[in-house]
């Protein structure tokens, strides 16, 4: 590993700190390096509040020492004014001579400009330090704005002889197949996420409230498929001031402050139209957890990008088949379970 691929890790590993709590703005890092030591270090934290590498100068205690410093990236530095100044300008007026970027952004108002920008000024720009592990930190930023929708993560536990639910239910809902350890590391995803989508026979069968009451961190926004408005205004999804999204096939209007009825054509394909509308309202990111008819349309029509699949240790006979999806994942144990992910890229 090169000197300049160790401070572009760090930038990584900072970056991290803000998943969740960053949308619809990416995860940025940022290390500022002088003479061979870190001298300031910083991450974006949450929309509207100061870019990574505000937080990075900020964080040097001799201001004198970035004349003669390196400013780490993980991202494009902004060249545009949006919620806080471009960070490009923030980069010359403290005079640092050289800048290492992780990757270019995809957003239309930097793109490159950026960049631009910073060479004209006289810095020394290089770029593409451990670009393929910046795209993968920010994969779901760079669908959104790449393929023009949320980036997409399927996720189901399944039983040993592949069930996703019991024939019958009797009192107990929902029926657990994975673990508590599994399960936790469910609400962790769904902090991770900006949205949460289920279908109308999940709400109905389980009630489940969609939060992340297992783990510390925000709660997705709430979306449900509802074609013929099915659900009981007294389910759990209706209980709370997180913002709701129904689809069902009336007409889009507000039902209340929180909860939005957005009308769509069933006769068409409704995941191109869910996506579509999660795009327009800048929804980067979305974890589907059922059930099987909703996974499968997802998986059908090819819109996902990731399949997280709990292979439990119990046997159910018979029930709700698991969705069918080719390929092979990458496992893991979690305790007495097996967890599979699946990519649908490179």
């Amino acid at each position: 590993m090169t000197t300049e691929e160790k401070y572009m890790k760090r930038c990584i590993q900072l970056a991290k700190n803000g998943l969740g709590t960053t949308y619809p703005n990416p995860l940025v890092g940022s290390v500022i390096v002088h003479e061979g030591k870190i001298i300031g270090e910083g991450w974006h934290q949450k929309s509207g509040e100061p870019h990574a590498e505000v937080h990075a100068v900020n964080s040097v205690k001799d201001k004198s020492l970035l004349s003669k410093a390196t400013i780490y990236v993980s991202l494009e530095p902004c060249s545009h004014f949006g919620k806080t100044p471009p960070c490009c300008d923030m980069i010359i007026r403290h005079k640092i001579p050289n800048v290492v970027v992780g990757t270019i952004d995809p957003f239309a108002k930097v793109a490159g400009t950026g960049i631009r920008i910073l060479m004209e000024a006289g810095k020394n720009v290089t770029v593409g330090i451990l670009e393929k592990e910046c795209h993968e930190l920010n994969k779901r930023f760079f669908t959104f704005h790449h393929k023009k929708r949320p980036y997409i993560i399927l996720k189901w536990a399944e039983s040993l002889d592949g069930y996703i639910s019991p024939a019958e239910k009797q009192e107990q809902k929902p029926v657990w197949i994975s673990n508590l350890f599994s399960r936790q590391l469910v609400h962790k995803w769904r902090t991770e996420e900006q949205s949460i989508l289920v279908g109308t026979q999940t709400v109905v069968d389980d009630n489940p409230k969609l939060d992340a009451r297992d783990w510390s961190g925000n709660n997705p926004v709430k979306i449900v498929i509802d074609r013929n408005n099915r659900i009981s205004k007294e389910s759990h999804i209706f209980d709370s001031p997180r913002n709701t999204i129904i689809f069902n096939s009336g007409t889009y209007n507000a039902v209340k402050e929180n909860v939005t009825s957005v009308g769509i054509d069933f006769s068409k394909n409704i995941c191109e139209q869910i996506v579509a509308f999660l795009h327009q309202n800048e929804i980067q990111s979305v974890i589907i957890e059922g059930g099987r008819q909703t996974l499968q349309s997802f998986i059908d029509s090819n819109l996902w990008d990731e399949a997280r699949v709990f292979k439990g240790s119990v046997e159910l006979r018979n029930g709700t088949r698991a969705p069918f999806l080719n390929g092979n994942g990458k496992k893991y144990s979690i305790h007495n379970d097996e967890l599979i992910i699946f990519r649908n890229y490179d």
